[in-house]
C-alpha cells in the first residue's frame, strides 16, 4: 500500500469519526434547544395567563427562543464540521 492510499484511508476514518461526533453533538444541542424553547414558551404563556400581564411571560419566551435558535445554530455547525470537504 502506498502512502497516498494510507493517507486516504486515514482521512476517511477520521471523517467517519468526526461525522458521527458532529451528528451526535448537533442532535443533542438541537434537542436541548428545542426543549428550552418549548419550556420557555409554555411557562411564558402560563405567566401571561395567571398574572394578566404579557411583559414577563413574553420576555421569558423571547429569551428561551433565543437560546433555542443559538443552540440550533451551534448544533448545525457541529454537523457541518463533521462533513467531508466538498459534501
Amino acid at each position: 500500500m502506498n502512502d497516498r492510499n494510507k493517507n486516504n484511508g486515514v482521512r476517511q476514518g477520521v471523517t467517519g469519526v468526526t461525522s458521527t461526533v458532529g451528528n451526535l453533538t448537533g442532535g443533542v444541542l438541537d434537542t436541548v434547544g428545542s426543549t428550552v424553547g418549548t419550556l420557555g414558551r409554555g411557562l411564558g404563556g402560563t405567566i401571561n395567563s395567571t398574572t394578566g400581564t404579557k411583559a414577563a411571560g413574553d420576555g421569558l419566551a423571547w429569551v428561551t427562543n433565543g437560546v433555542e435558535g443559538g443552540l440550533r445554530t451551534v448544533g448545525q455547525g457541529a454537523v457541518d464540521a463533521g462533513k467531508a470537504p466538498g459534501k
